[in-house]
């Protein structure tokens, strides 16, 4: 798999695509003190933040929990390549600087993805439906370079963990990391999600769907998308 966004477009990412999507969850606490806004600035100016530059591309999608459907979301996605065939992604509930990380993405190639066992394979979802159903995007770049990125990603596999539930509403990180899954056929996203979506970033998710018409989608691995079978396992806290 190629770098996510060839480094030409860089520039089209920064300013593009972002910003039109606060988060709808308001966190407890005090108003930053202005000891505090001068730290972070100064750290802002003196701190190198080489992981966080590596997280070069922007992805918007769907999850729902595994073992329920109901459960669903937006999720926004800044995602950089360890290597040719990892990628690990930090989730938010919006796009703009009050968003509330919602959790983390792996994704992995079809290679990788096969050396795992069955039970770990079971808590990874395809991405063939996401890509060819166009409701994956990636906001502010060309529709060229969209379509490459999209080829690349329709074989992965990704593990996905949710730790601030925001879409219930939490004004905290409560509760328990919870095992996310993507979406496998029509009829199962919530189309006002989409709508809703689709509006805001002036998007059509139809038109995606016809311009990938001409990818050619992989087989999806067997023991993937485990909620399909009756098998959606999630953390259950447990004292000792």
């Amino acid at each position: 798999m190629k770098a996510l966004i060839p480094s030409m477009l860089m520039l089209t990412l920064v300013g593009c695509g972002g910003d039109n999507t606060g988060s709808k969850v308001a966190a407890p606490g005090d108003r930053e003190s202005a000891t505090t806004q001068a730290l972070e600035a100064g750290a802002d100016m003196l701190q190198a933040k080489a992981p966080l530059e590596k997280l070069n591309a922007y992805l918007d999608g769907f999850h729902f929990y595994s073992g329920n459907m109901d459960g669903q979301m937006e999720a926004h996605h800044y995602c950089g390549h360890l290597n040719e065939d990892l990628i690990q992604c930090i989730i938010f509930d919006g796009n703009t600087g009050n968003a509330k990380i919602m959790g983390i993405e792996y994704i992995v190639t079809r290679k990788l993805f096969d050396t795992l066992p069955p039970e770990e394979q079971h808590l990874w979802h395809s991405h063939v439906h996401e890509v060819r159903s166009g409701t994956l995007i990636a906001p502010g770049i060309p529709d060229v370079a969209e379509h490459t990125l999209m080829q690349q990603l329709a074989g992965t596999y990704g593990k996905t963990w949710h730790t601030w539930h925001t879409d219930q509403q939490h004004a905290l990180p409560i509760g328990t990391p919870m095992l996310m899954m993507g979406f496998t056929q029509d009829g199962q996203l919530k189309e006002s999600l989409v709508q809703d979506r689709d509006q805001r970033f002036d998007v059509s998710s139809a038109e995606k769907r016809e311009q990938r018409k001409d990818i050619e989608y992989p087989p999806i691995a067997p023991e993937a998308d485990a909620w399909q079978k009756g098998i959606a396992p999630q953390v259950e806290l447990k004292t000792k």
